[in-house]
This record gives structure tokens, C-alpha cells and sequence, in this order.
């Protein structure tokens, strides 16, 4: 095959899950938290490559040339873009340790459903509607949009320990790098996530205690000053 970073050949793996792990990652985006999570769930070595996303690096524009962006899991020189996309291929490749997802498939289309709608609805651009607007109506409007949002969630969640029950999965996964951005959204929104969706916060404390979640979360008043800087940014005050 043609490799996409370098344009040369690659000959194929016969056991795909060897081979360098790179990933191209940004700390504070919480999709990159996502791609780390699963790594580090399934006990795989990989190297962090952080990137300036106002000077990108050339090796980032050469392997997500569509989007742009991170985070970009570099497996054995092959880029594979798309956070869930890369979490459902570590799962795929890395088959030693539990699936994310259940066995059925009934089970499997759900638990692909309230990742989708996590990533849809309780995301940075979800966010940005907070942080991204001075009080008033419009910042109004992203609260309420995101509150919303997490009382679904909150209500799939009911009383289990995670989304899929005992056992930490892919919609685990894919929401709870949003958790460390929740002081950011309240410090700029005022309000309280644990006011509004208690089991949500009591369950985000739960996956903190996980080592892989604890190793890829950063601190929360990391991720408040960062979003400061954006509101200078883009002029909001």
C-alpha cells in the first residue's frame, strides 16, 4: 500500500497490532483525549507529538490534509483522522485486552448512538457557545442547549456505573474528555454541571479514578486558563 504520510510503499503488517504509535495531539482538545484514553485502555506504547495549532506542523497537514486538525493516530506510518474513528480501529487492532463495545449488536448500535449524539451535542463547539459569547441571550442559548444535552445523556446513564454498566466503554470514552472542561463552561457561563446533572459529575469523578482517564484528562483550571486565552483571542471579553 501507499503510505500517505511519506508516499512510499508500505508493505503490509502481518500483525498489525506492532509498529509505531504516534499520536499528533493538541493537550487541551478533548477529542485527542479520546485517542489517548483507548490507547492507554489497551495498554498500548505510544509517542505524543504536540502540536501549535496556529503553526502546524507538516507532518500534521500531510496526514489529515482534509481536516487539519487533531487529533491524527499514526499507526506503523499510516495516519487514520477522526476520533472515534480511531478509537473503534484501537479496538479493532488491539484485541489482547476487553472490547469497547458489546458483543451483540443490538448492544453495539446503541452504544454507537449516545456517542454520536455525545459528540454531536456535548462538544467543542457545543462549548464555544458558552465560553465563546459574553453574557447575554446567545450564551444563554448555549447553556440551555448544553444542559439539555447532558440531561439526556444523564438520563441513559440512570444509576449504572458507566454507559455500558459495569464494564468502561466507547461512550465512556467518547464524553468523558468533555468532563474536563466542565469548570472552563462554568467559570464563563456561571452555572453548576453538578447543580443541573449530579450522576453525570459523580460518574466523570468515577472515570477520573481510572488510570488511563487520569494519564489523558488535564487539570481542569489548565483548561480554564487556555479557554481565556481564546476569549482574548477572538475578542471576548
Amino acid at each position: 500500500m501507499i503510505c500517505p504520510v511519506s508516499g512510499s510503499f508500505v508493505e503490509p503488517t502481518m500483525g498489525k497490532e506492532n509498529g509505531k504509535v504516534v499520536v499528533l495531539d493538541f493537550w487541551a482538545s478533548p477529542y485527542a483525549m479520546r485517542t489517548k484514553i483507548a490507547l492507554r485502555e489497551k495498554g498500548v506504547e505510544f509517542e505524543i507529538q504536540e502540536e501549535d495549532l496556529w503553526n502546524k506542523s507538516e507532518l500534521l497537514l500531510k496526514s489529515n490534509p482534509v481536516h487539519k486538525k487533531v487529533p491524527v493516530l499514526i499507526h506503523d506510518d499510516i495516519p487514520i483522522s477522526e476520533s472515534l474513528v480511531q478509537v473503534q480501529y484501537i479496538d479493532e487492532t488491539w484485541t489482547d485486552a476487553a472490547s469497547f463495545l458489546p458483543s451483540d449488536p443490538q448492544s453495539r448500535a446503541t452504544a454507537r448512538f449516545w456517542a454520536d449524539f455525545a459528540d454531536k451535542t456535548i462538544s467543542f463547539e457545543g462549548g464555544r457557545k458558552i465560553w465563546g459569547n459574553k453574557k447575554g441571550e446567545e450564551q444563554e442559548k448555549g447553556k440551555k442547549e448544553f444542559i439539555e444535552s447532558l440531561k439526556v445523556l444523564e438520563a441513559e446513564l440512570g444509576d449504572k456505573t458507566y454507559f455500558g454498566g459495569e464494564t468502561f466503554g466507547y461512550v465512556d470514552i467518547a464524553l468523558v474528555p468533555f468532563y474536563s472542561w466542565f469548570y472552563a463552561l462554568e467559570k464563563c457561563g456561571d452555572f453548576s454541571v453538578e447543580a443541573e446533572c449530579p450522576k453525570i459529575v459523580a460518574w466523570g469523578k468515577r472515570c477520573v479514578g481510572r488510570n488511563s482517564v487520569a494519564a489523558s484528562l488535564p487539570e481542569s483550571e489548565n483548561v480554564y486558563r487556555q479557554v481565556l486565552k481564546l476569549r482574548q483571542i477572538f475578542g471576548v471579553e
